[in-house]
């Protein structure tokens, strides 16, 4: 390489491109994150589409649980996206100065919350 070849490279390198593994291994972290949700949301609406096609077995607790899961599984999605959203944003930064702490507090709630809608859809099994 010639002395000129050296410092356009050098010119053009950013902060990002010193960390690039990092930052893919972030951004498909993030993908994840988005495909999930969206299975979350696709089995709120299974369950809700599911219920309302079997009209002979309806009951009032089962169409206020088939409701329940239906929101409560559209409400998590919206609530796994925009915390996926959240960490991707904050990962960015931490990468780049090198004080990347692991998410501790989403992983947590999300887990939570999938716990609680299991639940739900357990009674929802046992009432229907």
């Amino acid at each position: 390489m010639s002395g000129s070849e050296n410092k356009l490279t050098a010119k053009n390198q950013t902060i990002e491109s010193k960390y690039i593994q990092q930052h893919l291994a972030s951004e498909r972290t993030f993908l994840a994150w988005i495909r999930t949700a969206i299975a979350i949301i696709g089995v709120g609406f299974l369950v809700t589409n599911l219920h309302f096609t079997m009209k002979s077995s309806l009951s009032p607790a089962g169409d206020l649980l088939a409701n329940i899961i239906g929101l409560a599984s559209v409400g998590l999605g919206i609530l796994t996206i925009i915390m996926a959203i959240v960490t991707y944003m904050r990962k960015i930064e931490t990468i780049n100065n090198q004080t990347f702490r692991t998410s501790k507090f989403s992983i947590v709630t999300l887990g939570v919350f999938v716990i609680l809608i299991a639940f739900v859809f357990g009674a929802y099994f046992l009432i229907v």
